[in-house]
């Protein structure tokens, strides 16, 4: 169960880090040609070495980064059209699928009294 919920974890954050950057840089940019808004994708790369490493730690902390990618899908498919909505409802689904996952990791693996 633990393998299959490291698994998920990782490929949801992957897989939101690839969506943040595609989507500021390629598919929907606020700007044309890209946007610095790209390198909110760099927070996302900091946990991967301890997701992959399967430390606990990692996932409970880097389940709280993930809020704040869902609030941002939020707020822009609330206020965006077109293709960026869409994406922003894809960065809503892949940060409430990593932070499920992340945190039922971290509770699977918690010490037992």
């Amino acid at each position: 169960m633990s393998g299959q919920l490291r698994l998920g974890a990782t490929l949801a954050l992957a897989s939101l880090a690839l969506l943040c950057l595609l989507w500021e840089l390629w598919l929907a940019p606020l700007r044309p040609g890209g946007s610095f808004l790209a390198l909110k994708a760099l927070p996302l790369v900091l946990p991967f070495p301890g997701i992959l490493r399967g430390r606990r730690y990692t996932y409970q902390w880097s389940s709280l980064l993930a809020l704040a990618y869902f609030a941002e899908g939020v707020t822009r498919a609330w206020s965006d059209t077109g293709g960026s909505r869409q994406l922003a409802v894809a960065e809503i689904a892949l940060s409430l699928a990593f932070f499920a996952a992340a945190v039922s990791y971290a509770r699977l693996t918690r010490a037992t009294a």
